[in-house]
């Protein structure tokens, strides 16, 4: 099976912006307290690679494997970790629902922000069981489009928020994911009981964090693969998208302008010797 739902952001600058602030800290702090320094990580999804290379510096001892669909971010992935001089690292070219390794290979298994853009998310789950150790920890962070929070309510803001929704679905993946996750690890066949559950946030309130991400929304609304695919798979003109990003513009200039995204993660443990 090869991965036939298209990533709704795509690989645009204006992501990348997004994607290359993520860290260890802010993006995979459940998971952390959890690792020692001999531990062998798969990371699923790895993008740009900045909560890849984190992880690595936490397992000296230990190795990171970081799987990624696209070769062009694989490469800016590998690009940071060797400027880094990060080496106990290795990348591969993969889809998530066929993993190239053999089963009970890794201590931890891991993607962040992965399974909402997947056609099959329990299938995916299901791999990253199977080529976790018994006794492994398989560990997921998603996302939820319909617990962000925000303030003030300016107008546009919401119709964002529903224009996600629409082209997320109509490019097979599910944006509140982080509140299913939990449910689709135990269809991916881990126990209730080895199942732990947490969320967390990122919050946006400064003046600069405003305007970092108002102004990145802004732009991959209408350029990013986000855009491309509103036109094509959810039937969004132009103009519409345009009104889209001008809201987000508007919102950047509230004074009082705060910005609250929630994800749900879960940490499940493989059963079996």
């Amino acid at each position: 099976m090869k991965e036939s739902a298209v990533y709704t952001h795509g690989h645009h600058p204006s992501v990348l912006r997004s994607h290359t602030w993520r860290t260890a800290t802010n993006s995979a702090g459940y998971l952390l307290p959890h690792l020692r320094p001999n531990m062998h990580i798969l990371d699923i999804g790895c993008g740009p690679g900045t909560i890849t290379v984190d992880l690595a510096r936490l397992v000296p001892q230990g190795t990171v494997t970081a799987v990624e669909l696209a070769p062009s971010v694989l490469r800016q992935a590998s690009a940071l970790a060797s400027s880094q001089s990060v080496s106990n690292i290795s990348f591969v070219a993969g889809d998530a629902n066929a993993l190239p390794f053999d089963e009970g290979t890794f201590d931890v298994v891991l993607c962040h922000q992965v399974l909402q853009h997947v056609r099959a998310p329990v299938r995916v789950l299901s791999e990253m069981r199977r080529v976790a150790k018994p006794g492994g920890l398989v560990a997921a962070r998603e996302s939820d489009y319909g617990g962000f929070v925000w303030f003030p309510e300016t107008p546009g803001m919401e119709r964002w928020r529903e224009t996600y929704l629409k082209v997320s679905r109509a490019n097979g993946g599910e944006p509140n994911a982080g509140r299913m996750v939990h449910a689709w690890a135990r269809a991916a066949g881990f126990a209730p009981t080895d199942i732990k559950c947490t969320s967390s946030n990122w919050c946006y309130s400064s003046k600069e964090e405003v305007e970092w991400w108002s102004g990145l929304w802004a732009e991959r609304t209408v350029a990013s693969e986000f855009g491309r695919t509103a036109r094509e798979n959810a039937g969004l003109t132009d103009t519409e998208l345009e009104g889209i990003a001008d809201a987000w513009r508007a919102w950047g200039r509230e004074e009082d302008a705060w910005f609250s995204v929630l994800s749900g993660e879960v940490i499940c443990v493989k059963g079996g010797k």
